[in-house]
């Protein structure tokens, strides 16, 4: 990795947590050049504008998620097993997502609803690709007949995903992970008994 990588990656390293848990009008440039050690002009060196290290920043955290929900998901022998896959990473998302200073998805979403960014838009791109592997997920179990066929793979796929980030916003807001170890098992029991055959 050259230098002017690795300057680049620790300057997402650092900010993104900050960015999540502080919001895109929350950063400072001072702030940002504090945590980091760097000088203003080392910030723009690798970034355009403070936009630009947000929504970088937002893409390191989330592509972080995605690929360990991927990899605790591909562990899975069948389509079924995959999908149950799901529920078993959120379990302990509460002490994962700390590290990036809370979900992401949930975090960066909400900050940036009502500003005129383009990262909301990001962050509703990403929505629908999460939204889009459930409903993959649930499909690839109905085709090898582990899922009923009358289910319906989008439907389901929304509750899954409103489920998770309800009991992601609760366990942040309460302190508590149970909100999200009991989540793991509805959806579990949702999968194994509404959906399965």
């Amino acid at each position: 990795m050259l230098k002017s990588e690795r300057t680049r990656l620790h300057i997402l390293e650092t900010v993104a947590p900050l960015f999540n848990k502080k919001g895109y009008s929350g950063m400072s440039l001072s702030g940002i050049t504090k945590a980091t050690g760097l000088t203003k002009g080392a910030i723009y060196g690798h970034f355009e504008s403070k936009e630009e290290l947000a929504i970088e920043a937002f893409r390191y955290c989330i592509r972080t998620v995605l690929k360990d929900l991927n990899a605790n998901v591909a562990k899975g022998d069948t389509a079924l097993d995959r999908l149950i896959n799901v529920s078993s990473f959120y379990r302990n998302y509460y002490s994962y997502s700390k590290k990036f200073g809370g979900c992401p998805i949930l975090n960066i979403g909400v900050d940036s609803e009502y500003q005129q960014t383009s990262i909301s838009k990001l962050v509703r791109s990403y929505n629908e690709r999460i939204l889009d592997k459930f409903t993959k997920l649930i499909d690839a179990a109905k085709e090898s007949n582990q899922v009923r066929s009358e289910v319906n793979s989008e439907i389901y796929a929304k509750r899954f995903a409103y489920m998770i980030e309800g009991a992601v916003y609760m366990s942040h807001v309460m302190k508590d992970g149970s909100y999200l170890e009991d989540l793991a098992e509805v959806m579990r029991n949702m999968i194994t008994n509404e959906l399965g055959v």
